[in-house]
């Protein structure tokens, strides 16, 4: 054997040893980078292909905001907004045997994961809540919208803090104002009426102009005018025109006493169990539908009122269109009295400090009404 072949073999040994473990270290390298991407891949397309399936509860069933916006964007809407990961049931608030009065604590305890409150029906609950729709505060959208985003963020932190609820969106109904049976000029043509009422607030309102309040459930309505029960009632123009008032009444308002304002949250634990992606697509989607309620709102008082007149070609057309009362300057002033003068101490009487606080700091810059506190 040549020296030279017997040189080069301990010179080639190291040399080799170190190309295998270089060899070896790549494949264990590449082993586990694609371990790694398979495994993240996986990962990837569980997240992805991970159902979601909310249960909702709305608003008021056969009313526009329910039948024409609420149902469909959470049967279908949903749905294609996340491609097809996010699904949703939906049934009334009046459905299904659920008190409207329990909705926050039900939300609270999970019992509903997803819910609607409207503010004057929890106000029992905590009466803060319901700042932004006290009777006579609002006598327009616009200026409903401004009480809203000025208090929104405090409503979402007493809903957070208070009731472990996530809120999402902020509705609101048509108008709410006066049909009655007989008719009538202006407010204060109510004194000795039974005027069927949905909160306190409206109930102090209708007392302090001498008339007889009764709180009723929304779907006893009709009935209550048909049968003599009430003499008045205050509901939304157009909800009161689909529920059939038209037809036991002749005189409606155009005095908005209040709007209906609800809110729709989750229940906190469970929101926060859903992916972040699923969370960010939900609350743009609610976004989405907030807005689609609030501009259908100023549209649907006008149309509530055109159909009570039997002024427009509303479905179910009533056979005996009513008088609409406009608001009448001495309306107009009666409101700011009432709202100072009563509904604003009487507020803040059953809720306390805590009123006083929130009014001074988000609603009085907006309002301009100075009230004492009790």
């Amino acid at each position: 054997m040549p020296p030279t072949d017997i040189a080069a073999k301990p010179q080639n040994r190291p040399c080799m040893a170190v190309h295998r473990m270089l060899e070896l270290g790549r494949k264990v390298a590449s082993f586990a980078a694609l371990s790694l991407f398979m495994s993240c891949a996986a990962h990837a397309q569980a997240d992805v292909q991970e159902p979601i399936k909310l249960q909702i509860i709305g608003g008021l069933d056969a009313v526009t905001q329910y039948t024409k916006i609420e149902q469909p964007f959470w049967q279908s809407g949903i749905e294609a907004l996340s491609a097809g990961r996010i699904s949703a049931t939906i049934r009334p608030l009046n459905g299904g045997g659920l008190r409207s009065q329990e909705m926050l604590q039900l939300l609270r305890l999970g019992v509903v994961t997803f819910g609607t409150a409207i503010l004057s029906d929890v106000e029992g609950e905590a009466p803060e809540l319901n700042a932004v729709d006290l009777p006579a505060l609002n006598p327009d959208v616009a200026t409903l919208r401004q009480s809203v985003d000025a208090f929104r963020g405090h409503l979402r932190e007493l809903l957070r803090d208070r009731f472990g609820i996530e809120l999402l969106g902020v509705y609101v109904y048509p108008a709410q104002v006066l049909f009655c049976a007989k008719p009538f000029k202006g407010l204060d043509d109510l004194s000795g009426r039974k005027v069927r009422t949905s909160s306190v607030g409206q109930s102090e309102m209708m007392a302090a102009l001498g008339a007889l309040p009764m709180i009723l459930p929304f779907a006893q309505t009709t009935a209550a005018l048909r049968d003599g029960i009430a003499d008045c009632a205050i509901t939304g123009t157009l909800s009161g025109y689909e529920i059939g008032l038209p037809n036991v009444s002749t005189a409606v308002h155009t005095f908005a006493v209040n709007w209906g304002v609800s809110i729709f949250g989750a229940n906190e634990a469970y929101w926060h169990s859903l992916p972040a992606d699923a969370r960010g697509v939900i609350r743009r989607a609610v976004s989405q539908l907030e807005e689609k309620i609030w501009s259908q709102a100023q549209a649907d008082t006008d149309l509530g009122l055109a159909c009570d007149a039997g002024k427009a070609a509303c479905s179910g057309k009533s056979e005996r269109p009513m008088t609409v009362v406009p608001t009448s300057a001495a309306d107009k002033k009666r409101r700011r009295q009432l709202l100072a003068g009563v509904v604003l101490p009487h507020w803040f009487a059953r809720c306390g400090q805590d009123c006083v606080t929130s009014w001074n700091t988000y609603l009085k810059p907006i309002h301009d009404i100075e009230v004492n506190a009790p």
